[in-house]
C-alpha cells in the first residue's frame, strides 16, 4: 500500500527487529528509509530490553541498493555531492552497526546489491537464504564502492578478488559468499527463518558483556585502520565518481532500462 511505512521496527523477547519495507522496489534505499534505519539502530543500541538487533528485508529482496529514482539527473541542477551524502546518511548507519556493543544479525532473504550489500556486510553475523545474491553493482552506474563495502570485501576475499568483483560488477551467490568467509552461513530457503530465529535467540541468552568484548576484539584484530578513516576515504572517492558525467549516464541508463554508454 502507498502509505505503508518504508521501515518496520519492533522490540520483543530481547530482539530488536528491523525490516526494510519497500518490497515492490526490492527495498531500495531512499533518504527516508536510511534516516529511519539510523534512528532504529540508535534506539536499539540504548534499549535495555533489546539484546540483539536483526535486519532483514520484506518480500523477495534484502535491499537492491540506492533507489536511483531519487537521483535522476534530469531532475537535478548540478551533480549530487555523494561524499556529503555518504557522510550524512550512510556512515551513521554503518558506524552504528559496527560500533554498538550489541550484536547485529543480517538475515539476507534475497538480493543484496550495491549499498544494500555493504549494509548487510556491516553486520556481525550474516545469514543468507541460499537463493540470495551479493551484487557489486556500483561500477554499472559509474560509481566506486561505498557504505564500507570495500573494506568488508577486501577483508574476506583479499584485494585481488575484491578488486575484480567490484570492477566487473560481479555477483556472489550465498553459497559462494559463505565458502569465501564473507558471510557466516548460507541456509536453504525452507530452513532460513528458523535458522535466523535460532541464532537470535541464542544471542539473547548469551552474556552481553562477553559479546561486546568479542565484537571489539575481532574488530581491532581485523582492521588495518579504523573504520571511520576508511569510510572518509571511501566517501571522498565516491564524491569524485559522482561528479563525473558517466555517473549521470549510468543512472539514466538504469532508469531508461538500457545499456549505459560510458565515455
Amino acid at each position: 500500500m502507498k502509505d505503508d511505512p518504508v521501515l518496520l521496527y519492533t522490540v520483543a523477547d530481547g530482539i530488536a527487529s528491523i525490516t526494510l519495507n519497500r518490497p515492490t522496489k526490492l527495498n531500495a534505499f531512499t533518504r527516508e528509509m536510511l534516516l529511519l534505519l539510523r534512528d532504529a539502530l540508535d534506539n536499539a543500541a540504548t534499549r535495555k530490553d533489546a539484546r540483539v538487533i536483526s535486519i532483514t528485508g520484506a518480500g523477495r529482496a534484502f535491499c537492491a541498493g540506492q533507489d536511483l529514482g531519487e537521483r535522476d539527473p534530469r531532475n537535478l541542477e548540478k551533480p549530487l555531492d555523494l561524499e556529503r551524502i555518504q557522510k550524512e546518511i550512510f556512515h551513521p548507519v554503518v558506524l552504528s552497526m559496527t560500533q554498538m556493543q550489541k550484536p547485529v544479525v543480517a538475515c539476507v532473504n534475497g538480493i543484496a546489491a550495491g549499498a544494500g550489500s555493504s549494509i548487510a556486510l556491516a553486520a556481525d553475523i550474516i545469514i543468507a537464504q541460499d537463493t540470495a545474491m551479493f551484487t557489486q553493482s556500483f561500477v554499472k552506474v559509474g560509481l566506486s564502492v561505498d557504505a564500507g563495502g570495500g573494506l568488508q570485501l577486501v577483508r574476506a576475499l583479499g584485494p585481488a578478488r575484491a578488486r575484480a568483483l567490484l570492477m566487473l560488477g560481479g555477483n556472489l551467490t550465498a553459497d559462494e559468499a559463505a565458502k569465501s568467509g564473507l558471510i557466516w552461513k548460507s541456509v536453504k530457503s525452507v530452513d532460513f527463518k528458523t535458522e535466523c530465529q535460532a541464532v537470535l535467540k541464542e544471542l539473547v541468552q548469551a552474556p552481553s558483556t562477553a559479546l561486546a568484548c568479542i565484537k571489539v576484539a575481532v574488530s581491532k584484530a581485523s582492521e588495518p585502520e579504523d573504520i571511520e578513516t576508511y569510510l572518509n576515504t571511501e566517501a571522498k572517492l565516491q564524491g569524485i565518481a559522482g561528479h563525473d558525467q558517466d555517473y549521470a549516464e549510468g543512472v539514466l541508463a538504469f532508469l531508461e532500462k538500457r545499456k549505459a554508454m560510458f565515455e
